[in-house]
């Protein structure tokens, strides 16, 4: 017996997935390093509770400013004498908690209102794109600024900033996808097969257009890293005592001339965390957009021959 066409997709896209994880193994070596790094910070800053490490907010002022290397401080300490490598690992923590906790919280959300207005686009698609356009017309930077002082410092305030600046870009890229997968073939043939509206879009429009709203979600984590720092260092997001890589590179500022490495070791964290995050998202880019492997593929073809 044939298969029917409902049930179709559901290999090729289970297949898809499974390509893209061995490439990532196979073609992109820099990619699975970015990943292994990420997975490096995630597990530290997990284990960190029961790590071989100082308490992050314990002062030793007889200490304080001990250069890297020293007795009992690999990264030395900062001006309160706060031992740097755990404050790096504790703070670890938090950074990536700002990153990944709502941008996976504004994926949800901007899935559903982008499949929403997408699917019936006249009238909620009319009123969400209207509410995103909003947000749109305020520049990113002033637009977490002006958040964060009317919530008010402090690291539940400081998600809920971040939620609100990724909903309209991932709603509108999940609304574009939608519109797209509306006219494509195989949405064609479900509906000819008589497929619901919801069995359309759970079967048929969700799995395709996960992948550009995880791509994009990556790349948006590693950016949303410098803004939970940047707001943090202005003293609008965590606050102290509590680690934290935007805070820490805060307070290296008055010692920078004299312990350049009090702001220099949360700098360079915030920007390779960062780094790392978009190289997996421009790899899954390049992995799931058709056009893109496929110029990839015969590059590597042109190589070898």
């Amino acid at each position: 017996m044939n298969q029917s066409p409902a049930a179709a997709p559901a290999r090729p896209v289970t297949r898809r997935w499974l390509d893209v994880a061995r490439a990532f193994a196979r073609l992109h070596p820099g990619a699975a390093l970015a990943s292994a790094y990420v997975l490096l910070i995630v597990l530290a800053g997990l284990l960190a509770p029961i790590l071989p490490i100082p308490n992050p907010v314990a002062q030793d002022l007889v200490h304080r400013l001990a250069p890297p290397g020293s007795h009992g401080h690999l990264l030395g300490t900062d001006a309160l004498g706060r031992d740097m490598l755990s404050r790096l690992i504790w703070g670890g923590r938090i950074a990536l908690l700002v990153a990944l906790l709502p941008t996976a919280i504004a994926a949800g959300i901007s899935l559903v209102l982008g499949m929403a207005a997408g699917t019936y686009e006249r009238w909620v698609g009319g009123v969400v794109m209207r509410m995103m356009d909003v947000l749109f017309a305020f520049p990113l930077v002033l637009l977490a600024i002006a958040l964060g002082t009317v919530l008010g410092p402090g690291t539940n305030n400081l998600l809920v900033v971040i939620v609100v600046l990724l909903v309209p870009y991932m709603t509108r890229t999940v609304y574009v996808e939608v519109i797209l997968a509306k006219e494509s073939e195989y949405v064609a043939a479900a509906r000819v097969a008589g497929s619901s509206e919801w069995r359309l879009l759970l079967d048929e429009l969700l799995p395709n257009i996960s992948g550009p709203l995880i791509v994009m979600a990556t790349i948006s984590a590693g950016a949303m890293i410098w803004v939970g720092a940047g707001l943090s260092f202005l003293g609008l997001g965590v606050q102290p005592p509590t680690a934290e890589w935007g805070r820490m590179t805060a307070d290296g500022a008055p010692v920078l001339s004299t312990a350049p490495f009090v702001s220099t070791f949360p700098g360079v964290a915030i920007l390779s965390v960062s780094f790392a995050l978009n190289v997996i998202g421009d790899t899954l880019r390049d992995l799931l957009d058709p056009v893109l492997r496929r110029r990839s593929f015969v590059r590597q073809i042109e190589f070898v021959g």
